[in-house]
């Protein structure tokens, strides 16, 4: 009985013997010291850096951000494509002297700190130009359309040619004077990319 009474006395004592809380007691002589807490000063902050955010400073955490950049892509649009120089063909010479029309948006928008650009325009720009028809030098204007485009469509832009004045030519004349005119398609790509390359840097 009595050496039964000894075992069960035992149990707990090499139960707490073996416990979490009996361990990290009894370790803690040999521990090292919690560490005191200390005021981080200026040399401290600049040190550690907190990581950038994009967007306004009330969007710390990079969330949704949606900013209008019409304004800056309006005027943008405008002053590249007003700058196309002047094309000649094979009878004639032509310039673009004018954006009579730049509709549409153009915004940035930041989700999960990650920055997205994207616009959605439809142009019109107005041309003059010279052709020698019926040996005869003839001064015609008009219109280059752009219909509806977007970011990253630029391989695809479309372009069509609109007189002002085709009462006196043939249709032959025309034809050739439009083909003549779609042939600053290319150079008018060239402008809008850089565009998409500037909005891309915003």
């Amino acid at each position: 009985m009595e050496e039964t009474a000894a075992a069960v006395a035992a149990e707990p004592a090499a139960e707490k013997a073996t416990s979490y809380r009996y361990w990290v007691r009894e370790s803690t002589g040999d521990a090292a010291p919690v560490p005191a807490p200390r005021k981080l000063d200026a040399a401290d902050i600049a040190a550690n850096p907190a990581p950038a955010t994009l967007g306004s400073a009330w969007n710390k955490a990079g969330t949704w951000e949606e900013k209008n950049l019409n304004s800056w892509a309006n005027s943008r649009i405008k002053d590249l494509l007003g700058s196309l120089g002047p094309l000649e063909f094979s009878t004639g010479k032509a310039s673009v002297y004018e954006v009579s029309k730049c509709s549409g948006d153009a915004f940035l928008v930041i989700v999960r700190n990650k920055k997205r650009v994207g616009y959605t325009y439809e142009l019109s720009l107005k041309f003059k130009g010279e052709w020698l028809i019926k040996e005869e030098n003839k001064k015609i204007k008009g219109h280059l359309e752009i219909p509806e485009f977007s970011f990253g469509e630029l391989e695809d832009l479309e372009v069509s040619v609109r007189l002002s004045d085709d009462k006196d030519l043939s249709s032959d004349e025309k034809s050739q004077i439009c083909k003549d005119m779609k042939t600053f398609l290319s150079p008018i790509q060239k402008k809008l990319r850089e565009f998409e390359e500037e909005l891309k840097g915003r």
